[in-house]
This record gives structure tokens, sequence and C-alpha cells, in this order.
């Protein structure tokens, strides 16, 4: 068993209030799970914004489908979601 971690660092522009970023936050964590079958949560950042951490992970047999299925969860964001910016992210097997 192989489990894969995600943690995505988001820049969120025209947010101008908390209310304004969990809209934003609220669909893409729905969505993500429903595309992907990953569990997200927001980890950090929870009081700025314009900037939020969201941690994806997932649990599988080989390692090259979790990673894999992490990158297109990530590449799935970039084309997607143009609002929202990548800054950084880094995918970890366990």
């Amino acid at each position: 068993m192989h489990i894969a971690t995600c943690v995505i660092t988001l820049q969120l522009f025209g947010t101008d209030s908390l209310k304004a970023k969990r809209s934003i936050l609220k669909s893409l964590i729905a969505r993500l799970p429903r595309q992907f079958n990953v569990a997200v949560a927001e980890v950090d950042c929870l009081d700025s914004w314009h900037t939020a951490v969201i941690a994806l992970a997932t649990v599988g047999n080989d390692p090259g489908y979790v990673h894999g299925l992490l990158e297109k969860s990530v590449a799935w964001i970039q084309q997607d979601r143009p609002d929202i910016v990548i800054a950084q992210y880094s995918i970890e097997l366990l």
C-alpha cells in the first residue's frame, strides 16, 4: 500500500474577504474528490484572504499511479480554475 500526499499553496486574487475566499475554496474542495477520488482539506493560512494551503491525499497499490493522480489533480486546478494561481506544490509518497 502506498500513500501519497500533495500540499498546494494557492494565490487567490480578487478576494476581499474571508467569505469570498471560503466560497472559492468550498467549490474546489467539493469537486476534487468527485473528479479524482482524493481526500482534500484546507490546512494552513486559514485567516489570510489571498492565500490558501490545501492538502490532498490518496492511497493505492501502485506508487506511480497515486503520484500521477495527484499530478493530474494539480493540472486540473491550473486548467479548470483560472481564478486560482498555484504558487507552489509538493508531492510526497509515504
